[in-house]
């Protein structure tokens, strides 16, 4: 009964407790607009001054948990879709995240990133069958010091091409 009981407590424990990371802005993972850093501030913007794309292509960012491309990034696709009919060739499309939530939350949130960018993409006349996607989650950080600055720097997708 004894042994019963302390792993069942165990597990509780565990359960509630978790293992994740909390958000950014807070105690506890809890935040508020205040906190977070939007791209719509213009650090990031059109002017590409953290381009992690290659190949002539504008990274676009993403704001905290989301997968809706902004609307102060409708000018990097556009620049994106006009360089794509230059250069041909496939494009690799890749989603990326910060470090916050799980590892397949992340990849999860990176393949819905990197589709919004594809279906813009297509809207603008890019051929779907010239695109792969691929999701990096976390994994492949721009940048690695601990500021909402940072963190808003993985929020992103890179375009390159296929070579």
């Amino acid at each position: 009964m004894n042994k019963t009981l302390l792993t069942l407590s165990t597990m509780t424990l565990l359960l509630l407790g978790g293992c994740g990371q909390p958000a950014p802005g807070g105690i506890g993972g809890n935040i508020s607009d205040a906190d977070t850093v939007s791209i719509d501030e213009g650090r990031y913007g059109n002017n590409g001054a953290y381009n992690s794309s290659s190949d002539g292509f504008q990274s676009v960012y993403f704001d905290f948990d989301d997968y809706t491309v902004p609307s102060s990034q409708e000018g990097a696709i556009a620049k994106d879709a006009a360089n794509a009919q230059r250069v041909g060739g496939k494009i690799k499309v890749e989603g990326n995240c910060d470090e916050f939530g799980t590892d397949e939350y992340n990849y999860a949130l990176g393949l819905k990133r990197a589709k919004a960018v594809k279906d813009s993409l297509v809207m603008q006349g890019v051929p779907a069958s010239r695109m792969v996607l691929v999701s990096y989650g976390e994994s492949n950080p721009a940048c690695t010091a601990q500021t909402d600055a940072c963190y808003a720097q993985n929020r992103r997708v890179d375009l390159r091409l296929v070579k």
